[in-house]
C-alpha cells in the first residue's frame, strides 16, 4: 500500500512540474486578461458605461434611424449595416448600443430621440478574445487554451495531493 502512495506521489510531482512549465505562458495570459475583465463595468477605458435614454421600456425609433445616428459618429466608421458588428438594444434603459465591426467603437443611441448619447472605444471584446485565445488564432481557443485549463485542473488535483501528502 505504501508503494502505491510513493508511486502516485512521484507521478504527481512529475505532472505538477511539467504541467506548470507547459501552461505557464497561456495561463498568465488567461489570468491577466481575466483580472482586467473583472474591472470592465468599473473602468470606462475597458467598456463604456451604458447611458440611460429618454424612452425607457418603449423604443420609438426604427433600426434605420439608429443606423443614421451611428453614421454621425465619425470615429466609429459606420456607414452601412455591414460595418456593424453588434446591435444591442436595451429597452429598459432606453438605449441601443451599436458596435463597429472594424475598430470596436461603440455608439449609444437614445431610443426615443435617435440622438447619439455616447461614443467610445469598447475594448472588452478584444480583451475577452485574448482571454479565451480566439484573438491569437482560430484554433488557439480549442487547441491551446482549452488544454491549458485541463492541465491546470490536473495541477490543482496534484497540488492538493502534494499538500495533503505530508499530513497523511
Amino acid at each position: 500500500m505504501k508503494r502505491n502512495n510513493n508511486f502516485f506521489g512521484f507521478w504527481s510531482r512529475k505532472l505538477h512540474r511539467w504541467g506548470t512549465a507547459i501552461v505557464a505562458v497561456p495561463l498568465l495570459v488567461i489570468i491577466v486578461s481575466g483580472l482586467v475583465l473583472q474591472w470592465k463595468k468599473q473602468l470606462e477605458w475597458i467598456q463604456p458605461p451604458t447611458q440611460r435614454g429618454s424612452a425607457v421600456n418603449a423604443p420609438m425609433v426604427s433600426f434605420e434611424q439608429i443606423l443614421q445616428a451611428a453614421r454621425s459618429a465619425e470615429s466609429a466608421g459606420i456607414r452601412t449595416w455591414e460595418d456593424v458588428d453588434r446591435l444591442d438594444v436595451r429597452p429598459g434603459k432606453g438605449v441601443a448600443k451599436v458596435t463597429a465591426r472594424e475598430n470596436g467603437w461603440e455608439v449609444q443611441v437614445d431610443l426615443k430621440t435617435a440622438k447619439v448619447m455616447h461614443v467610445a472605444q469598447r475594448r472588452s471584446d478584444l480583451i475577452e478574445a485574448i482571454h479565451d485565445g480566439s484573438w491569437f488564432h482560430a484554433g488557439a481557443k480549442l487547441w491551446i487554451f482549452f488544454p491549458v485549463t485541463v492541465i491546470t485542473l490536473v495541477l490543482l488535483v496534484t497540488g492538493v495531493y502534494l499538500f495533503y501528502l505530508p499530513y497523511k
